[in-house]
């Protein structure tokens, strides 16, 4: 019997790879040189990790795959990872806390139940946390950062909306719910459903000129924001702060000709999120977002640590990207052909295609069942003279006598000269 792989996962073929690879080249190239580190974190965290209040949302904690791991007599419960902040705020609070300022990037699948199989339950994601900092340009580091791999992939087209947890959260304390129905509604609002605070809220004085006009809000500038700031006064000063580091966000994204969009009842299903929250859009698909998360590292035991970050979505995002030119490629693809049983000519065929390599060419030993079509040059190694290149382009044998002679041919004079010793 064929045994087939699990519903809801994929498996990532050799073109897939390629956009994978090249995603996750760009990401790091930009974060290493805005001074982000790499970290990797384990698969499996335990369950209580994401339990706490300010953590996962309970719609997202009901997905997570969690399993029982014995330890001797006793036994703790363990998901695999449905996040990746959670993950590495945990591992700055277990050997980064003495650092003032941490910038740390990360390559990682999530994974996540969905009980139809349809939907990807492993899902990859680029990730880069800023943790040590809560100001406003902090936040605006991290869209820019974002944009600029966005823009590197060669993605047109990117859309940025923008939210801001604690506004939403200061009006849901102001109506004096619960916390588990405050974190319902919060979800509802950044699905986009500002109606059922609006029916929550009805009948409750001074909120009905005010509140809803703020959930609705789909602004286009800072100064749109200081309007609503003024009107809002007098019956929500709660609000102040949260507006004003809304604005400050905004004016700084503004200095750096970013597009955006205000659109308060946008954003992502976390509960651990406390201030400015960011999208990126290309069309319809959500390729992207992050915010700033200021209670998630008090909440597993470290010290009162301001943070936000960001991921893409890779999975999205390989079906937007193109790799390399399939041309470009193929030109620098070399099939090296043994064309004598030779013991010499078969060490030399192997040494010329390691200089090859290390002239920074694909070289592959003929074992007989590569296509030519996919190759740029064929290079045939016998006895004397030792080799014969020639152009599939343009197939006319070159024939020459050192390995030096065949990297002149390929146009590569500046080839390290060591490997041709």
């Amino acid at each position: 019997m064929r045994i087939q792989r699990c519903k809801g996962t994929r498996d990532l073929f050799f073109e897939e790879m390629a956009a994978f690879r090249l995603i996750e080249k760009i990401f790091a190239e930009c974060c290493l040189k805005w001074g982000y580190q790499e970290v990797r974190t384990p698969t499996i965290e335990y369950l209580h990790l994401f339990t706490s209040a300010g953590r996962l949302t309970p719609s997202m904690l009901g997905k997570v795959y969690s399993f029982l791991d014995w330890d001797g007599w006793s036994g703790e419960r363990v998901v695999l990872r449905p996040d990746g902040t959670i993950p590495v705020a945990r591992l700055y609070v277990d050997n980064m806390e003495e650092k003032t300022l941490a910038k740390l990037f990360y390559v990682t699948n999530v994974f996540m139940f969905e009980e139809t199989g349809k939907r990807a339950r492993e899902r990859w994601q680029c990730g880069a946390e800023l943790v040590g900092t809560g100001s406003p340009l902090a936040d605006t580091e991290l869209i820019s950062m974002s944009l600029e791999v966005m823009k590197k992939l060669k993605l047109e087209g990117v859309e940025i909306k923008l939210s801001h947890a604690g506004l939403i959260k200061a009006l849901l304390a102001k109506l004096g719910l619960g916390h588990n129905e405050q974190v319902k509604i919060f979800d509802q609002i950044l699905d986009g459903d500002t109606e059922t605070l609006g029916m929550v809220s009805d009948g409750i004085p001074g909120l009905d000129g005010a509140l809803l006009p703020l959930l609705s809000l789909k602004g286009q500038s800072s100064g749109f924001l200081k309007n609503l700031k003024a009107l809002s006064a007098r019956d929500l000063p709660e609000i102040k702060p949260h507006l004003d580091d809304f604005i400050n966000t905004i004016e700084f994204i503004e200095a750096l000709g970013c597009d955006y969009r205000i659109d308060i009842a946008s954003g992502a299903g976390f509960e651990y999120y406390t201030g400015v929250i960011f999208q990126l859009f290309i069309g319809d698909e959500k390729v992207g977002g992050g915010g700033r998360y200021d209670h998630l590292i008090p909440s597993i035991g470290g010290g009162d640590i301001p943070a936000s970050g960001f991921a893409l979505y890779v999975d999205r995002l390989m079906k937007m990207v193109k790799p390399e030119n399939q041309a470009a490629q193929r030109a620098q693809r070399i099939l090296v052909r043994i064309k004598s049983r030779e013991i010499d000519v078969l060490k030399e065929a192997f040494e010329v295609a390691d200089c090859l390599r290390e002239a920074g060419y694909v070289a592959e030993i003929n074992l007989g069942d590569q296509e030519l079509t996919s190759f740029g040059w064929v290079l045939d190694v016998r006895e004397g003279p030792m080799f014969a290149l020639w152009d599939k382009v343009q197939p006319e044998k070159a024939e020459v006598k050192t390995a030096e002679e065949v990297l002149a041919l390929l146009g590569d004079n500046g080839a390290d000269k060591d490997c041709l010793a």
